[in-house]
């Protein structure tokens, strides 16, 4: 199964331990860790369920393409990482 891993920096604010989650893609997989976690959430998506800007989303080290839809697929020994994007200079 797909194992969903986020930073520990999300889990400063809310716990988020690894799951590991049967999903076919991101939306999938988090939809599922989301069910099992609604305060987590609202810190990775927003109303409308779109990945939020100041957060990144990897499978298997390669950053998503589709961040609205998070329709990526993954497969069954996946890793998906969950992570805020940092900026500034």
């Amino acid at each position: 199964m797909p194992k969903v891993v986020f930073t520990r920096n999300l889990e400063r604010h809310v716990p988020c331990p690894p799951t590991e989650v049967e999903a076919s893609s991101v939306k999938e997989a988090l939809d599922k860790v989301f069910a099992a976690n609604e305060p987590l959430k609202s810190y990775v998506v927003d109303d409308q369920g779109r990945l939020r800007k100041h957060m990144v989303v990897f499978v298997d080290s390669e950053l998503i393409h589709d961040r609205e839809g998070m329709s990526d697929e993954v497969r069954s020994d996946s890793e998906i990482y969950v992570m805020q994007a940092l900026s500034g200079g």
